[in-house]
């Protein structure tokens, strides 16, 4: 009988701190985010956001990005002061464009599938093979596509 065996799952914490499991990872580098402008809403009720990696869920007052390839993603209320800022004529905490801030990331270039689990403890994200599974230092981890990664961090080390 075959089994399948489970692919490798990466829990983000929603404690402030890099993963051990990243931090410790041979493969892992040190990288900056780029300042990008992103289009924002934010979600007035419970929903789901269909993202590259899975769907995902999203609390009252959860930012929906659109980010520059038509990609979604959904960043909490709580994190989002800290990695993005308003565009005038755009006021903060309401809809409109945003850039990213320059922080720094640890990412490990993934060599076979794997799944995050979000710090909602629900929301299931899969990556693939050549995929980069990124810890934000605050507690939450994504995937990045390849494409998506190199034109939206620097590597510094």
């Amino acid at each position: 009988m075959n089994r399948i065996a489970p692919l490798p799952l990466y829990s983000s914490t929603g404690r402030h701190g890099y993963s051990s499991a990243i931090s410790t990872d041979p493969r892992r580098v040190l990288a900056r985010k780029r300042e990008h402008e992103i289009d924002v809403r934010f979600t007035p009720v419970a929903c789901t956001v269909q993202t590259s990696e899975g769907l995902v869920h999203a609390a009252p007052g959860d930012a929906i990005i659109t980010g520059t390839t038509g990609e979604h993603w959904r960043v909490s209320r709580a994190r989002f002061p800290d990695r993005y800022r308003p565009v005038p004529p755009t006021v903060a905490g309401q809809a409109g464009r945003y850039v990213s801030q320059p922080n720094n990331i640890l990412a490990v270039p993934m060599d076979e599938p794997f799944e995050v689990l979000l710090a909602d403890g629900i929301s299931r994200l899969s990556g693939r093979a050549g995929e980069w599974l990124v810890d934000y230092g605050d507690g939450s981890l994504g995937i990045v596509s390849e494409a998506i990664f190199a034109t939206t961090y620097d590597i510094v080390d």
